[in-house]
C-alpha cells in the first residue's frame, strides 16, 4: 500500500483519455437542488461529523447515523469513502477531495444513480454521449471518480479557485453558484474519511526504527537468481502457464498464495479491505498491504494493515535467499516502502499495483526490492 497517503508508491494514471477539460454535464437533482438553495449548509461540526461517519465505517445501523445534510448515510457515506480514497490513491490534494465530494453532493446527493438528465449517470452525473466513458463504467463509483480527478487536474489553477469555480470548471452546469451549498459538508466529510484510512498524512515525517534498519541492510537491492523471464509476457489477472507452487513451500505460505491468487484481476482500490474484491463494493477491493493481510489472514496468519507496519513483521532475509510466502517492498525507501507484494516461488510475485490496476503477477525482475520479510 501507497507510504499513504497510499497515493501508493508511483502513482501512474489509468491511460484513459480525456475527451476534454471540462465536458458539459446535467443532472436532474439540479433543478430541486437550486430550488431550495439558500446559500451554504452552515453549522457543520466537523468533530460530531467524523464520529457519525467513524460510527457508520465500524458497522453501525445507517438509521442510528445522523449527519447534517446526509438523508442516506448508509449509502452516501461510503461513496463518499470511495472518492477520497481514489482521490488519495491518485495523490490528489485535500482541497480537490473537497470539490469532489461538494460535487458529488450537488450532482446526485453521493447516490450512484441510474438515471438524470438526458443520459447522465452516477455519482457525478457524467454522461456517455459526452466522452466520460460507457454507461458500466460510469457506473463504477471508482472509475466515475477517478474521471472527475483527472479531469479537474487539467483546470489550469483550480487549487486557486472557490470550491464551486472548480467544480463548475469541470461539470459546466447551468447552475454554477449551487455547489458552494455543500463545501461545509464536504470539507468535515474529507476530514472525517481520511482519518479512518492508515497514515493518511503523506506529509508526517517517518522515524526510522531498528527494525527498518534491519530490514534496509538485509537486502541491497540484490535479485534472487530466478527472475520470471522463463514465462514469458504475463497477461494481467491471468497465471503464467506452467506455474505451480513450489512443494517445498511452507504449507501456511501455500495456503496465503493460493488465496491471493483468487483475486487475481480483480481492480485495485487505496484503502479497500480486500474482504470482497470480487463484489459490487469498491472498499471491499484490495489495495497491496490489504492484500497481504487478507491472504496470510486465511493462513491463520496476522499482519498488521500497512505497507509501513508490515516491513517490521517477521524477520529480514535477504533478497537471495527469498522463499514462497515472502514479502518483498519496494518504491520509496527500506526504511519507509511504499509497495508490497508476495513472492510465489519461480521468480514471480503477486501483487496488488495501483489504481486501475487489477491484481496481478509479475516477474520479480520488475521490482526494485528494498526489503524483503519473512512471516513464517
Amino acid at each position: 500500500m501507497k507510504g499513504i497517503a497510499a497515493g501508493i508508491g508511483v502513482v501512474v494514471l489509468s491511460p484513459l483519455l480525456l475527451a476534454g477539460t471540462a465536458m458539459m454535464m446535467a443532472t436532474s437533482s439540479e433543478a430541486s437542488t437550486t430550488a431550495s438553495f439558500s446559500g451554504c449548509l452552515t453549522g457543520i461540526d466537523t468533530g460530531e461529523v467524523t464520529k457519525e461517519v467513524t460510527k457508520l465505517l465500524d458497522g453501525a445501523s445507517g438509521k442510528d447515523v445522523h449527519i447534517q445534510g446526509l438523508d442516506l448515510p448508509a449509502e452516501q457515506i461510503p461513496n463518499a469513502q470511495t472518492i477520497v480514497a481514489t482521490g488519495i490513491s491518485l495523490d490528489v490534494p485535500k482541497k480537490g477531495q473537497i470539490i469532489a465530494i461538494a460535487t458529488a453532493m450537488q450532482e446526485s446527493r453521493l447516490r450512484n444513480l441510474n438515471s438524470g438528465d438526458r443520459d447522465s449517470l452516477g455519482l457525478f452525473q457524467q454522461r456517455p454521449s459526452q466522452g466520460w466513458g460507457t454507461a458500466q463504467q460510469i457506473r463504477d463509483p471508482v472509475y466515475a471518480s477517478e474521471r472527475f480527478y483527472k479531469a479537474l487536474l487539467k483546470v489550469d489553477g483550480w487549487q486557486q479557485m472557490k470550491v464551486t469555480q472548480a467544480a463548475q470548471a469541470v461539470q459546466k452546469s447551468s447552475y454554477p453558484d449551487a455547489y458552494a451549498q455543500w463545501e461545509d459538508l464536504a470539507t468535515a466529510l474529507q476530514k472525517a474519511i481520511a482519518a479512518t484510512f492508515p497514515n493518511a498524512d503523506k506529509d508526517e515525517t517517518a522515524k526510522d526504527s531498528a527494525k527498518d534498519k534491519d530490514a534496509e541492510s538485509s537486502s541491497g537491492g540484490c535479485t534472487p537468481d530466478k527472475d520470471g523471464t522463463s514465462f514469458g509476457r504475463i497477461p494481467e489477472g491471468s497465471v503464467p502457464k506452467g506455474y505451480k507452487i513450489p512443494k517445498d513451500a511452507d504449507p501456511k505460505a501455500r495456503k496465503a498464495i493460493e488465496w491471493a491468487m483468487h483475486q487475481l484481476g480483480t481492480l485495485y482500490q487505496w484503502g479497500g479491505s480486500c474482504t470482497d474484491s470480487h463484489g459490487p463494493d469498491p472498499m471491499g477491493r484490495c489495495d497491496c498491504s490489504s492484500l497481504m493481510q487478507q491472504a496470510y489472514a486465511h493462513a491463520d496468519v496476522k499482519l498488521t494493515r500497512t505497507t509501513y507496519t508490515q516491513v517490521n513483521e517477521g524477520k529480514a532475509v535477504s533478497a537471495k535467499s527469498l522463499k514462497p510466502g515472502d514479502l518483498i517492498f519496494s518504491r520509496g525507501t527500506a526504511a519507509r516502502p511504499e509497495h508490497v507484494g508476495l513472492y510465489m516461488g519461480e521468480g514471480l510475485v503477486i501483487e496488488a499495483p495501483r489504481t486501475s490496476k487489477p491484481v496481478r503477477i509479475t516477474p520479480i525482475k520488475d521490482w526494485a526490492i528494498l526489503a524483503v520479510r519473512r512471516v513464517l
